[in-house]
């Protein structure tokens, strides 16, 4: 299983406890939902934490500002709200400073920004190979398939999304775009 999970590119962690540098979007999911404070001491039965659980995402994902999404709940960017939003506050600002400018030392507050893409694992420029970099015929790589295949290695989805030229990276998610419907069961 190890070396499936190495050939797809995914590492071992080795994450040490309060430490949350794995994946920041799912420690800080649960970071938030640990220390909400309706999270109970224990759960009844499978079916108390199944019903906590589909009310606490139905808040998280439709009332939570986000600090990731320019403080707007996910609801707002995935269905399109973002830039009302953005612009209903900037406007509640303005208001805000010109009522009182002596509260804002810095000038008029601007609200933060959207950002352009949404990544869990960002590819580097060293994890995509372009088809132009790859090796001519009668060469040789550690990253040419051919050759890993020569020596044994198995060729997983990495390298076969490669040799297709996709790069073997996901697309990001944009920012604003809409979403699919996902349900999860318990």
């Amino acid at each position: 299983m190890t070396l499936l999970l190495a050939d797809l590119g995914v590492t071992k962690s080795h994450g040490r406890p309060h430490v949350s540098n794995d994946n920041p979007y799912s420690e800080s999911h649960f970071k938030t939902l640990k220390y909400s404070p309706e999270f109970p001491d224990r759960f009844g039965s499978l079916q108390d934490a199944r019903s906590f659980l589909l009310d606490f995402f139905q808040w998280y994902n439709t009332m939570h500002h986000h600090s990731g999404l320019g403080l707007l709940t996910p609801w707002d960017v995935h269905h399109g709200l973002a830039e009302t939003r953005l612009a209903e506050r900037e406007a509640a600002l303005r208001r805000a400073f010109a009522a009182t400018p002596e509260r804002f030392v810095r000038g008029v507050p601007q609200p933060p920004a959207l950002p352009p893409a949404v990544w869990i694992n960002k590819p580097g420029l060293a994890d995509a190979v372009a088809p132009s970099t790859l090796p001519l015929p009668g060469e040789t790589s550690s990253a040419d398939p051919v050759a890993r295949r020569a020596r044994g290695a198995p060729e997983g989805v990495a390298q076969r999304a490669r040799r297709a030229g996709s790069g073997g990276a996901e697309p990001p998610v944009a920012v604003g775009q809409p979403a699919k419907e996902v349900y999860t069961k318990f």
